[in-house]
């Protein structure tokens, strides 16, 4: 799906013509540069790679450094394919925010926030077992029985259990773009997406 590269800047407030005030995410979109166009007979699929945020050349690697080169584009930090992109593209375009507009709705996906090592009560919402009456006193935020001894005699996969929380890939759908300034390349959606403040993100129609 046709898209962008952005960067989360961080949340504000807007009022809606209602007057309702409205949880909204800032986000820099662009401007992404066309790096290579892909196609069916050379790479097996259609697609165009972009990249985002200028790079320092000494940080980039050789194979990188000469992908770069062939395209003729100082090297970027980010690098992500998108498809269906309605206009012919090639080599060297520079795409902007002005490919959405205000009303329309999109998906994010980023990587959200590593938590750690955390128990199934923040991982998993368990509301923890028993009170603290009746002579318990070390129990209330632990996950509870996990199996059955003499029958099945083991633990199922994909038992919610406590573990690493988040650090991983999200996807937020149907984004609202409330507001979309083009001179700064930014928008601003209605809601939360994924990952810290100037962390990657995808913006796909």
């Amino acid at each position: 799906m046709a898209g962008l590269i952005g960067k989360k800047i961080g949340m504000t407030s807007l009022y809606d013509d209602k007057g309702n005030n409205l949880a909204c995410t800032v986000i820099q979109a662009g401007p992404c540069v066309v790096t290579q166009i892909k196609n069916i007979e050379k790479d097996g699929y259609n697609a165009i790679q972009v990249g985002f945020d200028d790079k320092k050349e000494r940080l980039v690697t050789k194979s990188e450094l000469g992908h770069f080169k062939n395209s003729k584009q100082s090297p970027k930090s980010k690098l992500m394919e998108f498809s269906n992109y309605e206009n012919e593209l090639k080599v060297g375009d520079v795409l902007s925010a002005d490919l959405f507009v205000e009303g329309e709705y999109v998906d994010v996906t980023g990587v959200s926030k590593g938590k750690g090592f955390q128990g199934v009560v923040k991982r998993h919402g368990f509301a923890g077992v028993g009170q603290s009456t009746h002579g318990q006193h070390n129990r209330l935020r632990a996950p509870g029985s996990i199996g059955a001894a003499s029958y099945p005699a083991r633990v199922f996969k994909g038992m919610k259990m406590a573990g690493q929380t988040g650090n991983e890939n999200v996807t937020v759908q149907n984004l609202k773009v409330v507001k979309v300034i083009t001179e700064k390349n930014l928008i601003v959606l209605k809601g939360c997406v994924p990952g810290h403040k100037n962390s990657y993100l995808s913006i796909k129609k």
